[in-house]
């Protein structure tokens, strides 16, 4: 019989103590894992593409200065060149969920991204920045932001209440879009997998009814890298839209 943890698609998600400190429930896990791994491997790679960096780019420093250009241009594009400014801060967050979410398609490998709590952290990040920069900047100009230019006075009492919300609603927004996409994507692949499994245990007849899942397996595989980048790209690239907003909070 097969181990029910082997085709069970939840079990991918549990997280797991690897190390327990004290009696106060605080512990070291595997999600902890591959977070410090991603900053661990990013940090690693910046190292060795610049530590030798060169006219002439070798393949290492060529693939760093074209994630750096992209980056750049997705923050100039949306966000002005005054938004350069926090071109680290958008670097460094499509940088850990890029690597996060293709840690999630290596077998056995846990998938940070997965789980709400670590997106939702990620959005409540971004809008701490947007906000607090959004007030420094521009002080109370800032709740230009909840009125849109243009529109007659006596519209702004049902317009305003409606911007509130929507500004309100981005962090669960963003954080939902990768968290279910992700997860998703997973469940899929691993329900397809698990086919593959039960049916292969049915002899030659079972392996033949196989071929369409495998199939489907390595199609989905495919589009699961393919969401995972996607998915970095539309977190880095509204994040720097809403900081858009906190440079420019006039419609």
């Amino acid at each position: 019989m097969a181990d029910p943890n082997k085709v069970d698609p939840i079990h991918q998600f549990q997280i797991s103590k690897i190390v327990s400190f004290g009696d106060g429930g605080f512990a070291f896990t595997n999600s902890a894992l591959f977070m410090a791994l991603a900053v661990g491997l990013i940090i690693a790679f910046l190292l060795l593409s610049t530590s030798r960096r060169g006219i002439v780019p070798n393949r290492v420093q060529l693939i760093s200065e074209m994630l750096y250009e992209f980056v750049a241009n997705m923050v100039r594009n949306s966000a002005g060149t005054a938004g350069m400014k926090f071109f680290p801060f958008v670097f460094s967050l499509f940088m850990f969920v890029l690597v996060a979410n293709m840690f999630g398609m290596i077998p056995f490998f846990f998938t940070v991204t997965s789980h709400i709590i670590i997106t939702f952290a990620l959005a409540l990040l971004v809008f701490a920045v947007v906000i607090i920069y959004g007030f420094w900047h521009n002080g109370p100009k800032f709740l230009k932001l909840f009125v849109p230019s243009g529109v007659p006075a006596y519209v702004l009492p049902i317009v305003v209440p409606i911007e509130v919300v929507s500004f309100l609603s981005r962090p669960i927004s963003l954080s939902v879009r990768l968290f279910a996409n992700i997860l998703a994507g997973h469940i899929t692949l691993k329900v397809f997998a698990g086919f593959i499994v039960t049916l292969g245990g049915l002899g030659f007849l079972g392996w033949l009814g196989a071929l369409l899942p495998l199939a489907m397996t390595v199609a989905i595989t495919a589009l699961e890298f393919l969401v995972a980048a996607l998915q970095a790209y539309v977190f880095a690239v509204l994040t720097s839209m809403y900081i858009n907003d906190a440079i420019h909070p006039s419609h």
